[in-house]
């Protein structure tokens, strides 16, 4: 069947997550006190990361809520054992220093121009619906989007399978007529191409990693709208793979 529609990741893909977190951590630690005392920026940047990975995992998993799993991160990271309070309040302070360095990536918004008369365009997240939905907002992008299905809407996470094919349903279209682009290898192009969807895998660090069969490589979201034609011009989502 020929494509119809576009499913996007946001973190990484459209929205520069980690440049925007890092920028903001780094303020908000020096504007703390506490940059000195987690052994400056590289080490401190990743016991930042390894703390929202393992909290963020934990939430993936069920484990715990959205709001806990942030509450996890502050005391994860501090290694003090914070109230809920004292949880919200630090990591709150954090948060106004991440969104003040919110950006897209350069590439972003041209390619979501360039796709909107060929194809109907969503985004698949595995964060939570109103903190995507804020995000695209205040990014200025939110109107490109005919939808925004996520995780905690969804009942389950990229890389299962029933992410990928709900997320199909929710827009009334069968996995082969949707194309999937996410940064991750591991959970956006190879859950896509075994939910059956076409999968492309935005490798902007031009990874030396071997291509798995069924995937589709682009260094840049300048070169998705090009593929993107072909591939409708020829009315089959088999023709990138």
């Amino acid at each position: 069947m020929p494509l119809q529609a576009v499913l996007w990741d946001l973190d990484d893909t459209l929205f520069d997550y980690t440049g925007s977190d890092r920028a903001g951590v780094l303020r908000h630690l020096r504007t703390e006190g506490l940059l000195d005392t987690y052994g400056g920026e590289a080490a401190a940047l990743e016991r930042w990361r390894t703390a929202m990975e393992t909290e963020f995992a934990r939430f993936l998993a069920g484990e715990v809520g959205f709001l806990d799993h942030r509450r996890g991160r502050a005391r994860t990271f501090l290694g003090t054992p914070l109230s809920d309070t004292e949880a919200d309040a630090w990591f709150g302070r954090y948060i106004a220093h991440y969104e003040a360095s919110w950006t897209l990536f350069p590439d972003s918004a041209p390619a979501l121009a360039a796709l909107a008369p060929l194809v109907r365009q969503a985004v698949l997240s595995n964060a939570t619906t109103a903190n995507q939905e804020r995000k695209l907002t205040a990014l200025g992008i939110r109107t490109r989007f005919e939808a925004v299905l996520c995780s905690d809407a969804l009942g389950c996470a990229k890389p299962a399978a029933e992410a990928f094919t709900g997320a199909c349903q929710a827009l009334g279209l069968t996995p082969d007529e949707v194309v999937y682009i996410g940064d991750k290898l591991d959970i956006d192009a190879l859950g896509a191409r075994d939910a059956g969807l076409t999968a492309v895998w935005l490798d902007r660090a031009g990874t030396d990693e071997e291509l798995p069969e069924g995937v589709r490589r682009i260094a840049s979201l300048a070169e998705l709208p090009e593929l993107l034609r072909g591939v409708i011009g020829f009315g089959a989502p088999s023709t990138i793979r």
